[in-house]
């Protein structure tokens, strides 16, 4: 029994002193966790919610006055472009249009009894040439006659009065015929002033039925049949009867935080999301970046804005998708991933590595420790990383690598100076990271996080 108790207390010192090696050995190292740099695609990637809007809408207000006959179309419902969609009561008008055309059957027939006119007068003017030519040749014979003293002095006066009557009634025939000739002219006339008239008239008529300006979809109608609509004049805002919104081209409507918008450009690509469409993207482009800021909590651009309050401040930008398509309807809730600079195979580390150090400072002629200040830029913080380097022993040690950066991608940043493809890096737990030295020990933390129970915070 006492050989037993003394091999027991033989492997407890034994284990005990084990068990203090190993702590002895492991004191003085920090837990850390590491990565490897590798080349990778980055994309800097901006951020905007919005809306979903037509590049191309209309509001199809009233062109006449009157009750609302028929509404053919309704909200959300396809149009084409002409398609009839709304009728307004026009008794008046098809009245005005049918008196006008009987006006100017009239106006024609007169036109006709005077074009008649002018023939029976220019067959008045042949007939009295004909008539005076006669009576010209009788003339001549009675003046050689009576110079021949063969005719009487009375016979010769009757040929002569009849030859100026001929000559009268030639000119009455050429009076008659022009002014029938007027008279058609003017009837001509008439008719033109009547064929305005009914074309206005038949503008009006047509101003009572509404069609569509081009192919689009009925987002918007605030009337009802039986309603009465009026015509805008003036200062005074007319009826709307609907709204019609051109989705062969849609546009995400987007705001951008201030501090990103320096960053957007016209034609960079982004990728559209919908919150009503979950799972799809739609790929667009940017087409227009605002130069107006407009405060976040009332959307009013600063220009406009009388308080002097300092806000947080977005830019609107749009983003026109590169092809159509039916299952996107205007006001939809959107969201917009611009990216604004990309570069393919760049070397690259996590964020989270990145941290700022100030190398120990000095101790100065009193001996004391000068701290940093701006009067020492020696021990300003410096953006860097922690690399795992191995000392002489093999132990393995943080040294401290001032780094220069690029581009930003989701998870990962661009490194431009102080490392190269493959060096492994601290980058976390972040509190061990905030207070890591340079040289410090380290100790690869190969344990996995515990992940939360269901329900917990």
């Amino acid at each position: 029994m006492k050989k037993v108790l003394l091999i027991v207390l033989a492997v407890v010192v034994t284990a005990g002193l084990v068990a203090f090696m190993v702590y002895k050995q492991q004191s003085g190292y920090t837990k850390v966790l590491t990565a490897k740099l590798v080349r990778q695609n980055l994309s800097t990637i901006v951020s905007g919610t919005g809306q979903i809007k037509p590049k191309t809408y209309v509001n199809v207000g009233a062109t006449s006055f009157g009750r609302i006959t028929h509404l053919y179309v309704k909200e959300g419902d396809h149009v084409k472009k002409g398609q009839i969609i709304a009728t307004v009561e026009n008794v008046q008008p098809e009245a005005n249009v049918d008196a006008q055309k009987a006006t100017i059957a009239a106006a024609k027939t007169d036109i006709a009894s005077y074009i008649a006119a002018e023939k029976t007068g220019e067959a008045n003017v042949e007939h009295a040439k004909a008539d005076l030519e006669q009576k010209k040749l009788d003339w001549t014979r009675a003046q050689g006659l009576y110079q021949a003293g063969i005719m009487a002095k009375q016979d010769y006066d009757a040929k002569k009065a009849a030859y100026d009557t001929d000559v009268a009634s030639v000119d009455q025939a050429v009076a008659g015929l022009n002014q029938a000739k007027a008279q058609t002219d003017s009837a001509r006339g008439h008719l033109q002033t009547q064929v305005a008239t009914l074309r206005f008239n038949e503008d009006a008529l047509s101003k009572t039925v509404s069609t569509a300006p081009f192919d689009g979809i009925v987002t918007n109608l605030p009337v009802r049949e039986g309603e009465t609509v009026v015509v805008g004049i003036q200062n005074a805002e007319g009826s709307t009867l609907m709204t019609l919104a051109d989705m062969s081209v849609i546009t995400a409507e987007v705001k951008v935080d201030e501090t990103d918008i320096v960053n957007v450009q016209i034609g960079q690509p982004a990728d559209i999301t919908v919150d009503a469409i979950p799972g799809k993207v739609f790929k667009g482009h940017v087409t227009l970046v605002g130069d107006q800021a407009l405060l976040r909590s009332t959307g009013v651009a600063t220009s406009q804005s009388t308080t002097g309050t300092e806000e947080a401040k977005d830019f609107k930008v749009v983003v026109t998708l590169d092809t159509g398509t039916d299952e996107l309807r205007p006001g939809l809730s959107t969201t917009a991933k611009i990216t604004t600079a990309h570069k393919a195979s760049v070397l690259s580390l996590p964020i989270q590595a990145l941290t700022m150090y100030a190398p120990p400072a000095a101790d100065n002629k009193d001996g004391k420790v000068e701290a940093a200040s701006t009067s020492n830029p020696a021990v300003q913080p410096k953006q860097g990383v922690f690399v795992v380097e191995k000392d002489a022993h093999g132990r393995q040690r943080a040294k401290f690598v001032p780094v220069t950066t690029g581009i930003t991608g989701a998870t990962d940043i661009e490194v431009l100076t102080g490392l190269t493809e493959g060096q492994e890096v601290v980058t976390g737990p972040y509190k061990t990271l905030r207070v890591l030295k340079d040289g410090a020990l380290l100790k690869r933390d190969t344990e996995k996080p515990v992940t939360p129970a269901s329900g917990t915070t």
